[in-house]
């Protein structure tokens, strides 16, 4: 473990003053058709990861991971905190391993977003400490399909919700006695992918008894008063009347899932709502996603999915926006599902593999003002680019994203922003986008003269700089450039092409790949096995 001076580590913690940081903590703001996170006065991108579960509960772990992430590009990391780390024994709590975290980050110049792992981690209770853990009586948990009590805690239980939220109230007063100045802090998750398995919704009497009860006036009044945000579930289960959960929702399972929605939304909203008034970080839920054809029960029931947010949003106030963990090969369709009614897009969970190619897909189409793969501690320690981006794709990635941060707000902001994912299993075998006047139309590279698929996943974001000129970054497409018909009937080629790097805000010319390289001034191609970074000049012949 690294020892700080003792004057050092209370910079560090920001005990001490710090000169240069903007007074306003970390926030959210809507700026045009996107939603940014401004940081020190900036619009700030996460380049982020998500450590696995039990990575973060130690400080020798946090000397081990930040070093090899921030050589990786990676600018945030997303680390459990759990409740049975800071509260062992109950009123007593202790900071010290998640000082260490903050500490080894600001030396790393990186970022953290605390995910409290408190009432629930994937559906489970496995963090809340043993004081808990030994006694159901005091905290009750909820019960099977099959009529066992399991090891979670209960939604009804002012108990359990009293004790998180004792608990997450003293870590956010923590993080702001040591943190406010610094902001090494972006945002919080609270609780981790929650929702009830085995059964559509909680079988303990206590809930059986809320459930035969009358729906509460303030969600029967939010949802007659929003009925334009309403998704098609919703609308579907909705029969416009009050009384029973059954009555109101048509009865069966969708009644079951809303009313554990507004349970566990009600639970949580408080917690939040105990954090942020001592120190009011953005905050957000995540959800795990149903696979194809899962039921509620065998996906958590009750959890933040897109098709009840307004039940979310009705309970819980306080919870700033909800994110998806996503693992299924339809990335786009969740993006889609969660940029609806204006939801802030930010993507906690990804696959590893695939991640670095949908975070262009996140970043450009959806406007997402932060990615991050799971898992993120198995990446490699490299930090090459481009030619050993092969070996550590996510550092690759991140790299070229990194040079684009400062200008990708801004442009999401205004809609000069584009992104595309093509993969093997795309039965289109090709996907375009209109931006400026131009179609982009990206298919997978293929090898010369074999004609082969070089890569199973190809991805690119494209940039509007002004007329006619763009940045295209990404990898392993081919891409022809025409006319936008909606636009103009004028026909449309290549001018130039630069490959090169950002540096300090400033083109750098790599290589001019033009001629033989973009076929005669119609096709722009990104390499497999790498990420690159495209300057475009794109023509229109006058007619």
């Amino acid at each position: 473990m690294k020892k700080y001076p003792a004057l050092t580590l209370l910079a560090l913690l920001g005990i001490a003053p710090h000169l240069g940081r903007s007074a306003e903590i970390p926030h959210l703001q809507r700026q045009g058709s996107s939603t940014q996170l401004v940081v020190d006065g900036k619009a700030f991108l996460i380049l982020g990861g998500e450590l696995h579960n039990s990575s973060s509960g130690t400080a020798a772990q946090a000397d081990s991971v930040l070093p090899r992430l921030a050589h990786a590009n990676v600018n945030t990391v997303l680390a459990p905190v759990s409740w049975e780390l800071i509260e062992p024994a109950e009123g007593a709590f202790d900071f010290t391993v998640i000082d260490h975290w903050v500490a080894e980050a600001r030396v790393e110049h990186m970022h953290i977003v605390i995910l409290w792992f408190g009432s629930w981690k994937n559906g489970a209770s496995s963090y809340v400490p043993a004081w808990v853990k030994a006694d159901s009586r005091r905290f009750p948990r909820a019960v099977g399909g099959d009529g066992r009590q399991m090891e979670v805690l209960s939604t009804l239980s002012m108990n359990n919700r009293d004790a998180d939220a004792k608990a997450f109230r003293a870590l956010m007063q923590h993080v702001r006695e040591t943190d406010s100045a610094q902001h090494t802090v972006l945002m919080v998750q609270v609780e981790n992918e929650v929702g009830v398995f085995t059964s559509t919704r909680d079988r303990s009497a206590e809930a059986d008894r809320a459930f035969a009860s009358a729906v509460p006036d303030s969600l029967i009044s939010d949802l007659r008063q929003h009925p334009g945000r309403f998704t098609p579930e919703l609308a579907r289960a909705w029969t416009g009347n009050g009384g029973t959960w059954s009555a109101a929702f048509g009865g069966g399972a969708a009644a079951s899932e809303i009313f554990m929605a507004w349970e566990y939304a009600s639970y949580i909203g408080q917690v939040t709502a105990a954090g942020k008034a001592q120190y009011p970080l953005p905050m957000y839920v995540n959800a795990q996603l149903p696979a194809p054809h899962e039921r509620p029960g065998e996906y958590p029931s009750g959890g933040a999915h897109p098709y009840y947010l307004e039940v979310w949003r009705a309970a819980a106030p306080a919870i700033d926006f909800y994110s998806p963990d996503v693992y299924w090969s339809d990335f786009d369709h969740w993006c889609d599902r969660y940029t609806e009614n204006g939801n802030p897009f930010f993507v906690p969970e990804a696959r590893n593999d695939v991640g670095p190619y949908w975070a262009y897909y996140a970043f450009g189409e959806a406007r997402a003002f932060g990615f991050s793969p799971f898992a993120i501690d198995d990446v490699p320690d490299l930090a090459l680019r481009p030619d050993e981006t092969a070996k550590n794709p996510i550092a690759g990635s991140y790299a070229v994203l990194g040079e684009l941060a400062g200008l990708l707000p801004q442009a999401q902001a205004e809609g000069r922003t584009r992104g595309v994912l093509v993969s093997v299993g795309n039965p289109r075998g090709s996907q375009t986008v209109a931006l400026g006047g131009f179609l982009f139309q990206a298919s997978l590279a293929r090898s010369y003269p074999a004609n082969a698929i070089e890569q199973d996943n190809g991805a690119m974001l494209v940039l509007q700089e002004g007329d006619g000129d763009f940045l295209i970054a990404g990898s392993a497409l081919r891409v022809t450039v025409s006319n936008d018909p909606e636009k103009t009937s004028a026909p449309a080629g290549i001018a130039s092409v630069e490959e090169g790097v950002i540096e300090n805000g400033r083109w750098r010319t790599l290589t001019r790949p033009n001629g033989d390289e973009d076929n005669q001034g119609h096709t722009l191609f990104l390499g497999a096995h790498k990420f690159t970074l495209l300057r475009v000049r794109v023509y229109q012949l006058a007619q």
